[in-house]
C-alpha cells in the first residue's frame, strides 16, 4: 500500500532540528572539549612527573670501586660440581657502569611513573639517593583518581578523599595510604615521603572528630595520638628511643652501594618463628695450614633457603627487606678469612680480608645440610680468623625472634705457617 505524501510529519523528528540541533551539537562539542582539556591537563601532569624523574636519572653516577679481598678468585664461579654459586666479596667486584645505572633508572621510571602507575616520581636506590631527588611534591600520581579534598573519610570528606583524593597521600606520601588522618588523601595522592611518611595507615579515623579527623599520622593532630583519638604508643615507647626512621637523620639516604655516612631506610622485613630462625655452624676446618696452602671449610646451615642474592657492586646492598618462604628466610651465607694482627684486641674493621665469598645454590631449607667452601690459601704466616654467617637478601644477619637466641654465625682460628695441616676442628 502506498503511503500518502501528505502524511503528518513526526513531532519528535522536528524536535532535533534547527536551533535545537545546533545547540545540542554545540553542547556535545563543549563537553567533549572539556574531556579533552581534562585529559590534556592530566597527561601534562603525568608528563611532568616523568620528565622530573627522568631528569633525576640523568644525574645518577656509579660509585667508586670497592677494595676486594686479596686471595679470592675473581668473578662469580661455581663449586661442588657446578651446583654451588660463589660470589666473591659479596658481589662487590660485579660493578656497574654509570650508563647502565642510568638506563636501569629510566626503565624503572617508564614502568612506574605516569600512565596510571601508583608510584613515586623518583625511583628508589639510584635516583632517590645517588642523584639529587626530583621534586618530592610531585610524587604519586598527582591526585590519585582525580578527586579533591584531604581525605576526611567521614561526613566532611566522604569519597572526596579516600581513593579519589588529591591529598598528600599516595603509598609514598606524607601519609602512606592517606594523608592527614585515616583514609584521607587518596591512595594515589601527591606524596611527600614514601611509606615512611607521617601517617600511613596510622592517620587515625578518630582524630579531631572521629571519622572526620585531620590528623598527621600517629603523632599529628588527629592520628591515633591526635586531639580526641585513642592513644596508641609507638614501639619502644617510654624507653628513650633515639629514632626509628631516617626522617630525623642528616645523613644522605643509602643508595644500595657500599658507601658510609648514609642512612638506611629499608625496613627490616619478615621474621619467622623461633624454631624456624636460621642457624649456622662450621663443622670442619683445619687447625693449621701452610702459607698459600688451599684448604676446605665445611659449613652447615639450617632454616635458610639459599636462593636470594643481590650483588653489592650492582647496588643491592641494604635495599631489600627480609622475605620468608614457608616461614624460612630467603638469602645466602658468607665465608671470610682474615689475618689477625693480634689475638689480644679487636682487629681494625676496615682492611679487606684475604678471602670472602657469598654462597648461593638454590638449596637449603628446614633440614640442615652442608656446603664445602674451598679457600685457595692464606698469604702469610700467623693466626687467621675464618668466619661464616647467614645473610638475607640485603646481606644482613637474619633476625631472631628472641633477644637471647644466637644468630646464624660461627668462627674458627687457623694457624698459618710452614707446618702444614695438623688435623681437623
Amino acid at each position: 500500500m502506498r503511503r500518502s505524501k501528505y502524511r503528518r510529519a513526526s513531532r519528535s523528528s522536528n524536535w532535533f532540528s534547527g536551533k535545537r540541533r545546533i545547540a545540542a551539537v554545540a553542547a556535545t562539542l563543549v563537553a567533549f572539549g572539556g574531556i579533552v582539556t581534562v585529559t590534556q591537563v592530566s597527561n601534562a601532569s603525568t608528563d611532568r612527573n616523568q620528565r622530573k624523574a627522568l631528569s633525576a636519572c640523568d644525574k645518577v653516577q656509579a660509585p667508586n670501586r670497592a677494595k676486594l679481598s686479596t686471595e679470592t678468585r675473581r668473578g662469580t664461579y661455581t663449586t661442588n660440581g657446578g651446583k654451588v654459586t660463589q660470589h666473591p666479596d659479596d658481589g662487590a667486584g660485579d660493578t656497574v657502569s654509570t650508563q647502565t645505572l642510568r638506563q636501569r633508572c629510566r626503565t624503572w621510571v617508564m614502568n612506574n611513573v605516569g600512565n596510571g602507575k601508583d608510584n613515586p616520581t623518583t625511583p628508589p636506590t639510584e635516583a632517590a639517593s645517588t642523584a639529587p631527588a626530583a621534586d618530592p611534591n610531585a610524587g604519586g600520581e598527582q591526585g590519585g583518581d582525580q578527586g579533591q579534598g584531604n581525605g576526611q573519610e567521614g561526613n566532611n570528606g566522604g569519597d572526596q578523599g579516600g581513593d579519589n583524593g588529591q591529598g598528600n597521600g599516595g603509598e609514598q606520601g606524607n601519609g602512606g595510604e592517606g594523608n592527614n588522618g585515616g583514609d584521607q588523601g587518596g591512595d594515589n595522592g601527591q606524596g611527600n615521603g614514601g611509606e615512611q611518611g607521617n601517617g600511613g595507615d596510622q592517620g587515625g579515623d578518630n582524630g579531631q572528630g572521629g571519622d572526620n579527623g585531620q590528623g598527621n599520622g600517629d603523632q599529628g593532630n588527629g592520628g591515633d595520638q591526635g586531639n580526641g583519638g585513642e592513644t596508641t604508643p609507638p614501639p619502644g615507647a617510654g624507653l628513650g628511643v633515639l629514632t626509628n626512621s631516617c626522617e630525623t637523620s642528616n645523613l644522605t639516604p643509602h643508595n644500595g652501594f657500599q658507601e658510609g655516612s648514609r642512612c638506611v631506610s629499608t625496613e627490616f622485613g619478615e621474621v619467622g618463628e623461633a624454631n624456624a630462625n636460621p642457624s649456622l655452624l662450621i663443622t670442619n676446618a683445619p687447625r693449621a695450614v701452610g702459607v698459600n696452602q688451599p684448604f676446605t671449610l665445611s659449613v652447615s646451615t639450617r632454616n635458610l633457603i639459599r636462593d636470594r642474592f643481590l650483588a653489592a657492586g650492582q647496588g643491592g646492598y641494604y635495599v631489600e627487606s627480609s622475605v620468608l618462604a614457608n616461614g624460612l628466610v630467603r638469602g645466602h651465607f658468607h665465608t671470610a678469612c682474615r689475618m689477625l694482627a693480634s689475638t689480644n684486641e679487636a682487629p681494625a674493621p676496615d682492611p679487606v680480608p684475604a678471602f670472602f665469598v657469598a654462597t648461593e645454590d638454590s638449596r637449603g631449607g628446614a633440614q640442615p645440610d652442608t656446603v664445602q667452601i674451598q679457600v685457595p690459601g692464606l698469604p702469610q704466616a700467623g693466626t687467621a680468623q675464618c668466619a661464616s654467617w647467614a645473610g638475607d637478601g640485603s646481606h644482613r644477619i637474619p633476625m631472631m625472634v628472641r633477644a637471647n637466641q644466637t644468630p646464624a654465625f660461627d668462627t674458627v682460628r687457623i694457624q698459618v705457617g710452614n707446618g702444614g695441616r695438623r688435623g681437623g676442628r
